[in-house]
């Protein structure tokens, strides 16, 4: 048995056994094993104690009986009117029950007591699990109520590899709306790269040649003329940005958020991860300890191509910065998780397990790349010098271009992580991701460039915030998601969504973020070395 819990609060799960069920005589179970994401997801086997044998039929037997008091009975009672359903495994076959259910007037409860299965096999394994509940018996004060069971084994034509497949959700190839809603983001970002492509470089041609023109004059006639455009400020346009050590912290972040990411949908292409409990947290949590290095080549070597001289300091920013969130947030939400004695509730281990990822490898493996980001590309190459003295930023009210700039952007999956659908469409994602990314350069390059021809050198933090203001449109739908199409309440499950909603927006923001920032400085530095400066 796993859990049991309101069925429309997928995260607020209790153990089996918090319900006064009671046990079958069976004591012990051979091949159960927790591991690191089980822990972290609230997976909480317990043996049921029903006596299975592999093709041993049993008819309906009574393996256990509930001596219901006025306690038990409430107990009871309160799980069916919150629509409790219970989660169990046969051999790692998830299967689902509902405790019981209520008349239609509300007054008279009743427990399902007969669990009957039915198994298929095919050879020597097993294929498919049926489970269906019968047995009702109304919750009376002071009876006896008998728990009974009864197994069913039947051939199965179906693979053994196969036998997930009826968890999944085959109806999503089939609704036109997915493709249509693919293809049209697929056109659009055709349309913009190729928007973007045309504008650019019939302005950037008409900006060549009228600073190719401004060359051939003399100086008394330059004087004279009307410079403007991004060609003058060609001395600060490289300057380091304000607060390096946090930008260049968040760059890095974002780059290993983008290959962890990247990395993960690829496995999980390969890998079909949603056969194995907790597979998928194990996984990044895995990919993004050694990915750690990616963090600290990115993040060391723009905090030294920027001056920066506390290297040591910005290395531990860089590494702790998503680990840190992330765990605050789960701390948070672990004291409520213990208040409600929810199976969320992270165990002491874990923690110290988490610790020690994050002190003996993340760190070390931060150190490595930080050090070879400083040697390998830490020196700043840019194609113009910087001046010595900042150039005096015209007074264009650059605050309104700045939050139409940081409004822009938008997508992602809600479905499969806040209902029971397994998420499976993998190369779909990756579709998403690439879009994403696309489209998120082409708008920060877009904006970057409306910057610098108002003559403000300060691009670093507005590619960046223009392009992770996309967080904010997920928070935001995540309200609409939480209110319209969930029935999701309580304090603990409502903590729950909106808590890691704000860490999966946050993640997502510093990531486009990073790919709108390195994105808009290839862009930067392209359109500086191809024009000639004094």
């Amino acid at each position: 048995m796993n859990t049991v819990g309101p069925y429309h609060n997928r995260q607020e799960t209790y153990k089996y056994f918090s319900l006064p069920f009671c046990v079958g005589t069976k004591k012990t179970i051979s091949h159960y094993h927790e591991t690191l994401g089980e822990a972290l997801q609230g997976v909480e086997l317990e043996f049921s104690g029903l006596d299975i044998k592999f093709k041993d039929e049993v008819m309906q037997t009574t393996y256990c009986e509930i001596e219901l008091d006025k306690a038990k009975r409430d107990a009871f009672v309160y799980a069916i009117k919150n629509h409790y359903w219970y989660q169990m495994y046969i051999d790692d076959l998830p299967i689902w029950g509902i405790v019981g259910e209520a008349d239609e007037n509300g007054e008279d409860h009743y427990l399902w007591t007969y669990k009957k299965l039915e198994i298929g096999f095919n050879g020597n394994r097993i294929v498919d699990v049926n489970l269906t509940s019968e047995g009702k018996v109304k919750l009376v004060p002071n009876t006896r109520i008998a728990m009974s069971y009864s197994v069913k084994w039947k051939k199965s034509d179906v693979k053994f590899e196969d036998r997930f497949d009826k968890y999944l959700d085959p109806s999503f190839f089939q609704h036109r709306i997915h493709w249509f809603s693919i293809f049209n983001s697929f056109m659009m970002v055709i349309f913009l790269v190729g928007l973007v492509s045309m504008i650019l470089m019939r302005t950037l041609r008409k900006d060549y040649a009228r600073y190719s023109k401004e060359e051939e004059m003399d100086d008394m006639d330059r004087d004279l003329g009307d410079e403007y455009g991004w060609k003058q400020v060609h001395g600060d346009v490289f300057r380091p940005s304000s607060h390096p050590m946090i930008f260049s912290s968040l760059i890095g972040s974002g780059c290993q958020i983008f290959s962890v990411s990247f990395i993960v949908i690829v496995v999980a292409m390969v890998e079909d991860l949603y056969t194995e409990r907790g597979s998928m947290l194990s996984t990044a949590i895995f990919v993004y300890a050694a990915t750690s290095p990616v963090n600290g080549y990115f993040g060391g070597s723009l905090y030294a191509k920027q001056g920066g001289r506390r290297w040591i300091k910005q290395m531990f920013i860089g590494a702790f910065l998503i680990p840190a969130m992330v765990c605050g947030t789960a701390f948070f939400i672990n004291f409520i998780a213990m208040y409600y004695h929810a199976s969320r509730a992270i165990p002491f281990g874990t923690m110290v397990a988490v610790c020690c990822i994050c002190l003996f490898v993340i760190l070390p493996l931060n150190l490595v790349g930080t050090i070879l980001g400083r040697n390998l590309s830490g020196q700043p190459n840019f194609p113009c010098r910087v001046n010595a003295v900042p150039r005096p930023i015209p007074e264009k009210k650059c605050w309104k271009w700045k939050c139409i700039v940081c409004l822009f952007c938008r997508y992602f999956i809600f479905t499969s992580f806040w209902a029971y659908k397994i998420y499976y469409v993998y190369g779909f994602m990756m579709l998403v991701l690439v879009i994403l990314c696309i489209v998120t350069v082409c708008v920060t390059i877009v904006c970057t460039y409306f910057l610098l021809n108002a003559e403000d050198y300060r691009w670093q933090w507005t590619s960046f915030l223009s392009a992770a203001s996309t967080a904010v449109y997920v928070y935001m739908y995540s309200f609409y998601y939480y209110f319209f199409k969930t029935k999701m309440y309580g304090l603990f499950q409502t903590s729950f969504y909106f808590g890691y909603m704000a860490v999966f927006s946050t993640s997502l923001g510093i990531m486009c973020g990073a790919v709108g920032y390195v994105g808009t400085s290839a862009f930067v530095r392209k359109i500086y070395t191809n024009v000639k400066i004094d």
